[in-house]
């Protein structure tokens, strides 16, 4: 299902032994547009120190209670590594991260979650290790990568990014939405400028040609006006498939349900 990422944050976060803590962002893959990490301000001992909890780390999300259980206890994630969550997360620190919770990386498989599309895949795909091996040893080499590899983002920063059209501007990052099983990016809720009457539309990341994280623009390959024509959206109600079947045969570009 697809979902506001807004609308998940305050989500309570459970341990296996006790509450956590609450949501209060999130973590974007600026390459391949996925929901690495929420970012939870924790409680009790944790004494409101925000940890990064990956959705490996789930046993299930019960989105009737707004609330995600995990499969790790209060004192594992006590121990996790320290991460300033106000600045891009670089690849050593993910390094450290997956590390410490003995996790193989997602990063350099083919999938959007290493070898697969979902995160539980990472855990239940490779039961000879060899794969895990091969992916620990390649988060040992980006720690000591000098570039420092900065690829994630926080969404509260990207949301009110500016959207620029292949000819004019259309409007500010304003929400994302979200599949709720893989934690990809369908689509980047943009809030149209007033000539449009604030009108909130839906742009598919994968139609950006170029975002500058310096300059906080992103550059759309589509015109103000076919924007300002796109179906509209009631943002009241969920993102269906039959709404984004209509999204993309009126943009006429191939969809990714389909790939």
């Amino acid at each position: 299902m697809l979902r506001s990422l807004k609308d998940l944050e305050r989500y309570t976060v459970s341990a296996t032994d006790g509450e956590l803590g609450t949501v209060e962002n999130f973590l974007l893959d600026d390459e391949r547009w996925v929901v690495r990490y929420l970012v939870v301000a924790a409680g009790g001992l944790l004494d409101g120190r925000r940890v990064l909890i990956s959705p490996i780390s789930f046993r299930n999300a019960d989105w009737s209670s707004r609330r995600f259980h995990l499969a790790l206890t209060v004192a594992k994630i006590e121990s996790s590594p320290g991460v300033d969550v106000d600045k891009p997360v670089s690849r050593q620190h993910e390094a450290k991260y997956y590390r410490h919770y003995d996790y193989p990386s997602y990063w350099g498989g083919s999938g959007v979650w290493g070898m697969g599309t979902y995160p539980g895949t990472l855990l239940s795909s490779d039961p000879s290790g060899r794969i895990e091996a091969r992916f620990q040893a390649d988060a040992v080499k980006g720690e000591t990568n000098p570039s420092g590899d900065v690829h994630l983002r926080s969404a509260r920063e990207v949301c009110g990014y500016q959207v620029l059209g292949s000819d004019e501007a259309v409007g500010r990052v304003a929400d994302f939405i979200i599949d709720d099983e893989t934690w990809e990016v369908r689509y980047l809720v943009v809030k149209t400028g007033h000539w449009w009457s604030g009108k909130e539309v839906l742009v598919a990341p994968h139609w950006a040609r170029r975002v500058s994280w310096e300059d906080r623009t992103v550059h759309v390959d589509l015109t103000r006006h076919a924007i300002k024509g796109s179906p509209a959206w009631d943002a009241s109600e969920a993102v269906n498939r039959q709404y984004e079947s209509h999204l993309y045969d009126y943009y006429g570009r191939p969809v990714y349900w389909a790939a």
